[in-house]
């Protein structure tokens, strides 16, 4: 029986793993170029959180890499959001339950997840789908297809994702620079109506807010 190859996605893996080899526990080891623009993605991400106060909210960072937003939560002490961390990778998975050994991590591919995983009130995933590395433009919307409907049935709220402007000055080959109208148009056909476009925070991307009805 031929093996079956491995997804195409796990390059994008590699290459975050050779950041975190290369630069270590920094902005620079999951690849964001400047600390400044990476605290304001990290504010962006939980302005999806509709509620001001009241109970716990519970939150998953997909594709958590370091837990830089963990840290954010509680350098900030924005005790009411009940923090969880998911990633494929092992090597951050490792770092991340050093720094927060009572925190719940899970190590896990979400595309071979079962419906037995558990939900959570909001997920974000910050920085998962602006590199698409090695990918081809369809490649990368097929797996960005992929993890917003897997992710969706696993949120009691709503989403929250960011991905690189096409109103830009130029595109790199390697970020996933997705048009307004293709994302919106996916996200009304196969997800929900419920959504926020943000492009207010000066930079080249913008983040979508996507809430169940």
């Amino acid at each position: 029986m031929k093996k079956k190859s491995a997804p195409n996605y796990l390059k994008i893996v590699s290459h975050y793993e050779d950041c975190l080899d290369k630069y270590g526990d920094t902005h620079r080891g999951v690849d964001w170029p400047d600390p400044t623009d990476a605290i304001t993605r990290y504010r962006v991400m939980l302005d999806v959180i509709r509620e001001s106060q009241g109970p716990k909210i519970s939150l998953l960072d997909f594709g958590c890499g370091a837990s830089h937003l963990n840290d954010y939560i509680h350098a900030n002490q924005l005790k009411h959001i009940d923090y969880s961390g998911l990633d494929i990778s092992e090597k951050f998975i490792r770092l991340s339950r050093d720094k927060y050994p009572h925190t719940n991590y899970y190590c896990m591919d979400i595309l071979e997840a079962s419906r037995q995983f558990p939900s959570f009130d909001y997920i974000v995933l910050n920085g998962v789908f602006t590199e698409k590395r090695e990918l081809s433009h369809d490649e990368m919307w097929e797996y960005f297809n992929q993890v917003i409907l897997k992710i969706f049935e696993f949120t009691k709220k709503g989403i929250a994702f960011n991905v690189m402007s096409s109103h830009v000055d130029w595109e790199r080959d390697d970020l996933f620079h997705l048009p307004m109208d293709k994302l919106a148009a996916f996200l009304v056909r196969e997800v929900s109506r419920d959504f926020v476009i943000r492009n207010d925070y000066r930079l080249y991307e913008y983040t979508t807010y996507v809430y169940r009805r």
